[in-house]
């Protein structure tokens, strides 16, 4: 049953903070190590339960979702689909590349620390000195933004720095408001989380057993209901507050966690 209820607390923790640039993978190795949970498919299931937090954005943005696929023969949605692959690739490339790497050398609570301070740092900089935005709607985005934007993903394969923070802050940078960055954040991890959890899936598929299924179940369906509540607070936030709060948590929380883990 402790299992049952650790992998119910890493949901919880999952879809609460994919979508804040907080960085889930981040927290999801931190309470893990605090919660001693070292399953042999550990590093699958924080994986997995990712796309539960994912499908709360298919679910929300249904609308959006459902008049790309349905009308995905017309070219307006052609482009749409083609701005979010443009953005995709550069992180999928470099992170097929050295996936394994990534894994081995790189899951660890002292480097999520680390990074967690760095990316606030990052964070509160974007944030003081971001040029002023020109693009208000993700409809308006142009292939140029979205490339740049795709490149700053790559950063978030560095685990601790947040898919999301790495995204939005791309973003910002790229002259997007932040509703706007913000939204193009939440389509983008569609595939990006889809692909990652197709690696991991077929990765270690043949070893999971009965318990290992139920644990990423409960962990699934937790970051979905979890996922939804953050998505909603995310966007009415942004639309009337900076991300300077994210940063500086991430700034406090992470130098306690360097000095925890150092001590």
């Amino acid at each position: 049953m402790i299992d049952y209820l650790h992998a119910f607390i890493l949901g919880l923790v999952e879809g609460i903070t994919e979508f804040l640039p907080i960085s889930s993978t981040g927290h999801l190795i931190l309470a893990g190590d605090a919660l001693g949970f070292s399953s042999p498919i550990s590093k699958m299931f924080m994986v997995v339960i990712q796309l539960g937090a994912i499908l709360a954005v298919c679910w929300l943005y249904r609308t959006k979702c459902l008049d790309v696929a349905l009308h995905i023969h017309k070219r307006p949605q052609q482009i749409f689909v083609a701005k979010l692959l443009v953005a995709f690739f550069p992180a999928a490339i470099v992170g097929l590349a050295f996936h394994s790497v990534i894994e081995e050398k790189l899951f660890s609570p002292l480097i999520v620390a680390v990074s967690l301070v760095i990316g606030g740092i990052a964070i509160w900089v974007i944030e003081k000195f971001r040029p002023e935005p020109v693009t208000h709607t993700i409809d308006d985005l142009t292939f140029k933004q979205a490339f740049w934007i795709g490149v700053a993903q790559i950063f978030s394969l560095i685990p601790g720095t947040s898919r999301s923070g790495a995204t939005i802050m791309g973003g910002m940078i790229a002259k997007l408001d932040r509703k706007a960055a913000t939204e193009f954040s939440f389509f983008l991890a569609i595939p990006v989380m889809f692909g990652a959890t197709f690696l991991d899936v077929t990765k270690y598929a043949t070893t999971l057993t009965a318990h290992d299924i139920i644990l990423i179940a409960i962990g699934f369906i937790v970051s979905f209901f979890s996922g939804l509540v953050a998505i909603k607070f995310l966007v009415r936030y942004v639309s009337t507050h900076s991300f300077i709060s994210f940063a500086i948590y991430r700034i406090i929380f992470g130098s306690a966690m360097i000095i925890y883990y150092l001590i």
